[in-house]
């Protein structure tokens, strides 16, 4: 996926600000999609020219003026063609993975601190997850598509980080095992 499918997937449901775009952008696909408000910002100038969403100048009075972008037609058509597409996994590039592979190269405490803090990043982002749970099971019983398959999304944040949790754990066992040796 590239940040163009990202971009266009946020501007299915509502036009946005380039502003708007970046906070929507950061509450739903950025949560499994990074990219920065520059990165958006310049993404936006390409998907424009290609015709794949437009602007409207929105003039406000004391200030700068505001461009409202909208998905057009063909960027709906590329979408879809796009999701039509079968998708291979994504390779793991994770530098904590390196580091302990080639653990040896440093005291068993260094690679201790590591995934204890890798640990503590995970916790927070399941702990995200489980408050936005918490938000739209309270809310909706998820009647509509949209809703459903957005929550097969959380679910999937939800047991990445588990999994990153439980992993940290056993690795943590066993980096201790190894300082006692």
């Amino acid at each position: 996926m590239g940040l163009s499918q990202a971009i266009l997937t946020c501007l299915i449901d509502a036009p946005h600000s380039g502003y708007d775009l970046s906070k929507v952008f950061s509450e739903s696909v950025g949560y499994f999609w990074q990219a920065s408000q520059q990165q958006i910002y310049r993404e936006l100038g390409k998907l424009e020219s290609a015709g794949l969403i437009v602007s409207e100048v929105v003039p406000r009075e004391g200030r700068l003026d505001k461009k409202i972008y909208s998905i057009t037609e063909i960027g709906k058509q590329q979408l879809v063609e796009w999701m039509q597409k079968p998708t291979e996994p994504d390779v793991i590039r994770e530098d904590l993975l390196v580091k302990i592979f080639s653990g040896g190269l440093v005291s068993v405490n260094v690679l201790i601190a590591d995934v204890e803090r890798h640990r503590r990043i995970h916790v927070e982002k399941l702990l995200t997850y489980r408050e936005i749970e918490q938000e739209k099971c309270s809310v909706s019983e998820f009647s509509t598509k949209e809703e459903r398959l957005r929550n097969l999304v959380l679910m999937a944040g939800i047991k990445h980080e588990q999994a990153w949790i439980d992993w940290c754990d056993e690795t943590l066992a066993s980096l201790k095992n190894l300082s006692s040796d």
